[in-house]
C-alpha cells in the first residue's frame, strides 16, 4: 500500500511513524514551507517517509488512500483530486480501527460535544483506572489514537484493556458510516454531551455540524448516552443506526427516569445499569466528589459515569475515579480571591454555549469575554445571562458583536471596554474589573471566543488572567 497522509502535526506524525511501523511506503504533504515544517519534515524522513511541503493540492502519483489530520476542511483540492481518482479518504481513527489487532483489541468507549469533552474523557480515564483497568485517554484530547491502538506492553500485546475517545466533529466526519456486518468503526458506548453551533466555517451549516456528531452513536454496542437537556442529542440517538439491543441512556442532572443517570438531592444515581431498572437504584457518588461541582462538571460526571457503566465498572470505581480527578487548567479554575471577590479562569470556554454554562454556575458575576467570535452571534447566551451580570469588560477583535447583543438584551448592565492588543491588555482587563465587582462578586473569564486574535491559545489567554490577578492581589495585599 501507498498511503499519503494530509498534515505533518501531532495527528500527521502519529499517522506517518504508525504506517512506516508496518512498512508502508508514504508520502506526507503540508502547504505550510516555514522553519517548523521542515523541522517537522527532516523528523519524518528519518523513518523514511517522503514530505512534500509547499503543496497540498496535489495528490501524489500512485497513491492508494489519503489519510487526513482532523483539521482539514472536506473541500481540500487534495480530496477533490482524491475522489476524482477514486482514492478513498480516510480519517484518523478510521486507519487506528483498521489497525486494530484482530484479538485483544482494546474496546472504544466514545464521545462528543460541543463542550466538555476533554473534561469528561479524562473523568472517564480516571474512572476506570480506578477500576483496575489499563486506560487512556486519546484522540482529539492529546494522544493519537493510532499511537495507543499500536501500543504494545512487554509481552508484546496491546497496552489497554479499553480505551477512552474524546472526538471531534473533525475526526467524525471522516468516519465510514457504520452498517450491519460492515467492518466500520464502531463504539462500546458512545455519548454526545451537547449541541450548539461550533465550527460552522468547516461544517457549512448547523445541521452537517449535528450530523457529524451523531456520527459517534453508528454501530453502537452497549449504550447511546445523550443529555436529557438538549433535545438535540436525543434525536440524534433515534436516527442512529446501532448494534442490536443497544440501549438509550439520558443523563441529566434532575430525578433519573427509567433506565437514566441522574441526581437525587446530593447524590449521583444510576437506574440505566442496574439488575432490576423499574425497583432498584445505584448511588455512585456524591455530588460533593465532582471538583467543581458547578452544573455543567456534574453533568459531564453523569455521563463519564454512564460510559464507564456501560463498560461494567463498578459504582464503588465510579465514585474513587472522580474523587481521583483533577480537572485540566482553564477550566472553570479559581485563580484566587482579593477583596472578597473570586476570579476564575474558564478561558476553555471559546464559544456561547461553554459560555452560558459558566455564566449560570455563578449568581453574580463581572464577565470578562471577547475575541474571535467565529461568526458566532450572542443574543441567546446574553439573553440567558442577563440576571447572574453584574458587568462585563470586553476585548479582543470582535467585541463589539457581544457588545451589541448587551445593548439589545441586557441594556442596564454596566460595560467596559478594554481596545488594547499589547501584553499589558489583560492587565487593564483585570483592573476594569476589579472596579466594578463588588464583595461576594465572582470576576469570571468566559470569553466565548476564540483567543487567536491577541493569544496563541486559550491557555495563553488564561495564563494572562492569572498572571494579571495575581499581580492585583499583590498590590491590594
Amino acid at each position: 500500500m501507498y498511503a499519503c497522509v494530509a498534515g505533518t502535526g501531532i495527528t500527521g506524525a502519529s499517522l506517518v511513524r504508525g504506517l512506516r511501523g508496518l512498512g508502508t511506503r508514504v508520502v506526507a504533504v503540508d502547504g505550510a514551507d516555514d522553519d517548523k515544517a521542515r523541522e517537522r519534515a527532516a523528523a519524518l524522513e528519518a523513518l523514511g517517509a517522503e514530505v512534500r511541503l509547499g503543496d497540498a493540492d496535489t495528490l501524489p502519483e500512485g497513491v492508494d488512500v489519503v489519510v487526513t489530520s482532523p483539521g482539514w476542511r472536506p473541500t481540500a483540492p487534495l480530496f477533490e483530486a482524491a475522489e476524482k481518482a477514486g482514492v478513498p479518504v480516510w480519517g484518523d481513527v478510521e486507519l487506528a480501527w483498521r489497525l486494530r489487532p484482530r484479538e485483544g483489541a482494546a474496546p472504544w468507549l466514545g464521545l462528543t460535544g460541543t463542550n466538555g469533552k476533554t473534561t469528561t474523557v479524562r473523568m472517564l480515564a480516571s474512572i476506570l483506572a480506578a477500576a483496575g483497568l489499563r486506560a487512556e485517554a486519546v484522540g482529539n484530547v492529546g494522544t493519537p489514537v493510532l499511537d495507543a491502538v499500536l501500543a504494545r506492553d512487554e509481552d508484546g500485546k496491546p497496552a489497554f484493556d479499553v480505551l477512552a475517545l474524546e472526538l471531534s466533529s473533525f475526526q467524525l466526519h471522516w468516519l465510514t458510516p457504520w452498517t450491519e456486518g460492515s467492518a466500520a468503526p464502531r463504539m462500546q458506548a458512545a455519548a454526545l454531551l451537547n449541541i450548539a453551533p461550533d465550527h460552522l466555517d468547516w461544517h457549512g451549516s448547523p445541521e452537517a455540524y449535528a450530523g457529524d456528531k451523531g456520527r459517534i452513536f453508528a454501530g453502537a454496542e452497549v449504550a447511546c448516552v445523550y443529555n436529557t437537556a438538549d433535545p438535540a442529542t436525543e434525536q440524534l440517538v433515534r436516527d442512529a443506526d446501532v448494534t442490536e439491543g443497544c440501549r438509550a441512556v439520558g443523563f441529566g442532572l434532575g430525578v433519573p427516569g427509567l433506565g437514566g443517570v441522574g441526581v437525587i438531592e446530593d447524590l449521583l444515581i444510576d437506574r440505566a445499569f442496574v439488575a432490576d431498572m423499574r425497583n432498584e437504584a445505584a448511588e455512585l457518588a456524591q455530588v460533593a466528589d465532582v471538583v467543581p461541582a458547578a452544573p455543567h462538571n456534574i453533568a459531564n460526571a453523569l455521563a463519564a459515569a454512564a460510559l464507564a457503566r456501560a463498560h461494567g465498572v463498578s459504582a464503588e470505581a465510579v465514585r474513587q475515579g472522580l474523587r481521583d480527578f483533577r480537572p485540566d487548567p482553564h477550566r472553570i479554575a479559581h485563580v484566587a480571591t482579593v477583596a472578597e471577590v473570586a476570579y476564575i479562569d474558564d478561558s476553555k470556554a471559546t464559544n456561547g454555549h461553554a459560555a452560558a454554562a459558566s455564566l449560570a454556575a455563578y449568581p453574580s458575576v463581572v464577565w470578562v469575554a471577547g475575541g474571535l467570535a467565529k461568526g458566532a452571534s450572542f443574543d441567546e447566551l446574553v439573553a440567558g445571562a442577563r440576571e447572574n451580570l453584574r458587568a462585563v469588560v470586553l476585548l479582543g477583535a470582535d467585541r463589539a458583536v457581544i457588545r451589541d447583543a448587551l445593548e439589545r438584551h441586557a441594556p442596564d448592565v454596566p460595560v467596559s471596554e478594554v481596545d488594547a492588543t499589547d501584553t499589558g491588555a489583560m492587565d487593564l482587563v483585570v483592573r476594569k474589573a476589579a472596579e466594578l465587582a463588588r464583595p461576594g462578586d465572582t470576576v469570571l473569564l468566559a470569553p466565548a471566543c476564540a483567543s487567536m486574535d491577541m493569544f496563541s491559545n486559550y491557555g495563553a489567554r488564561g495564563d494572562a488572567f492569572a498572571a494579571a490577578v495575581h499581580r492585583l492581589s499583590g498590590d491590594a495585599s
